[in-house]
């Protein structure tokens, strides 16, 4: 487990215990089992995107906030050998924290690498507006918002406001590379 696992581990529980909130009200918040969650606050299992993604509804925290309390001391200057890196151990989904969300700051940005045919969804967002901008850069990727379809393709840009259930999907034959921007309401 990465040090970046261990360190989520370790901020989840210390979110979960700011609230009082035993591990079953948060079960019943998410619809993550117990015992799921109880193996992720150990560290002996990293969580899926789409379960990170429950867990920042609950805690109403945006995906960023939650990789931005998890990462390094907050510098204007973050350089690459620094960044958090995250694979989701289900997709291979590889995300890199490039500026992680900080205090005084409604902003982070994100690299993403999608592995050709993997699907990133999220059943809703963590925060509701939660502004996204993305540029992507290599591969193909179909983004599904809500009812909405859009194909993109390099160099094209996306920007919305997230209040819907939302998929990332890699839809060439290479891995989907792209930057995103997300702006907290």
């Amino acid at each position: 487990m990465s040090n970046l696992d261990q360190d989520l581990a370790r901020r989840l529980t210390e979110l979960r215990r700011a609230r009082n909130w035993p591990l079953e009200d948060l079960a019943e918040r998410t619809g993550i089992s117990r015992a799921t969650l109880s193996r992720i606050e150990r560290g002996d299992t990293s969580p899926t995107a789409s379960v990170l993604g429950k867990l920042a509804a609950a805690f109403g925290l945006s995906m960023a906030e939650l990789f931005g309390a998890a990462s390094a001391t907050i510098e204007r200057l973050v350089p690459r050998d620094v960044q958090a890196v995250w694979t989701d151990p289900e997709t291979g989904y590889v995300r890199r924290t490039l500026t992680p969300a900080a205090s005084g700051y409604r902003g982070a940005m994100i690299e993403g690498c999608i592995p050709p045919g993997a699907t990133v969804a999220y059943d809703a967002p963590p925060v509701p507006d939660l502004e996204h901008q993305l540029v992507l850069l290599e591969g193909s990727l179909r983004m599904v918002i809500g009812p909405d379809v859009y194909d993109l393709e390099p160099g094209d840009a996306l920007r919305f406001r997230l209040n819907a259930p939302n998929s990332y999907h890699a839809s060439g034959p290479v891995p989907a590379r792209y930057f995103l921007t997300v702006i907290t309401p």
